[in-house]
């Protein structure tokens, strides 16, 4: 199908019935009620929520598979294209609307709920007995005392591993619209490399926080929003690294053009935004 002086093909790419959408939903009721017998510590509990999760990557495997195999047969056309545009579009809007939610809660806390607990003396007095005010405190009424995470050393290494992996991509992308297959592949090596070099770390970071600056879950206001903010990126950054480990295969598989390569296109814009919400997340969190 082509778009010529605005025109549109009348053509328009429809699939057949697909059973992934019900697999899908499958998969998230067993994850969501494995979850909550394994919380209530139902024996059960933990099989279903594997199995869930077996379920779950099964559905992806075959439903991005069946994708794959529909745009290499030529059956999508410019206006299928639009409709991915705009659907990954969307799905990046809801990814920066779900992390300004836990920064809201993180600003909240430092600007808000904080200066007033030890603004109001009579309140915080029954609240929390000899509360001085400073941001990350390092203890509270009811949590052992920890360290704060330092933004020097793991997280600093991270962030340059993250800001070079978004040059890498970049390179490789230049790559693919030169038509230089080399340099596509090994762009996107490299940024996978680096991808899971940002996960080892952050596991030692988090080990590192957990049993030598006791640093938890429990920790007051800091540590519940230290965890989220950071874990919740870091499972982006996996997800981000999977995306792009299968487009590297895809590449290596002779997929993908100058012109039609929105695949590619999809997970590099996924990758830019997990960097850009790393860099925001290093300066609040860490850093400041």
């Amino acid at each position: 199908m082509n778009v010529e002086n605005g025109i549109h093909d009348a053509h328009y790419y429809v699939p057949a019935p697909s059973r992934w959408p019900i697999v899908g939903s499958v998969a998230l009721f067993c994850m969501g009620l494995g979850a909550a017998f394994a919380m209530n510590s139902v024996p059960a509990g933990n099989w279903i929520l594997l199995l869930g999760f077996a379920i779950l990557i099964w559905m992806i495997f075959g439903w991005f598979g069946d994708v794959v195999k529909e745009s290499q047969s030529g059956s999508y056309g410019q206006q299928v294209d639009y409709s991915f545009r705009w659907g990954m579009s969307w799905f990046i809007f809801s990814e920066v609307m779900f992390f300004a939610a836990f920064f809201g809660a993180l600003f909240y806390t430092r600007v808000i709920s904080v200066p007033e607990l030890g603004f109001f003396s009579d309140t915080h007095s029954f609240l929390w007995s000899g509360f001085k005010e400073s941001w990350p405190a390092r203890t509270g009424p009811e949590a052992a005392p920890y360290t704060p995470m330092g933004a020097i050393g793991l997280p600093a290494i991270n962030t340059a591993l993250l800001l070079t992996s978004g040059a890498t991509l970049t390179w490789a992308h230049w790559g693919l619209m030169a038509g230089k297959r080399g340099q596509l592949k090994l762009g996107l090596l490299f940024t996978v490399l680096l991808g899971t070099l940002f996960l080892t770390l952050q596991a030692v970071e988090y080990h590192h926080g957990w049993t030598e600056l006791g640093l938890k879950m429990s920790s007051g206001a800091y540590g519940a929003t230290f965890y989220m903010l950071t874990g919740f990126h870091g499972m982006h950054v996996l997800v981000g690294t999977i995306m792009l480990a299968t487009m590297l295969v895809r590449t290596i598989r002779g997929h993908f053009s100058p012109e039609h390569h929105f695949g590619f296109e999809a997970a590099a814009w996924y990758w830019h935004f997990v960097d850009v919400v790393w860099l925001i997340l290093f300066v609040f969190v860490y850093w400041l």
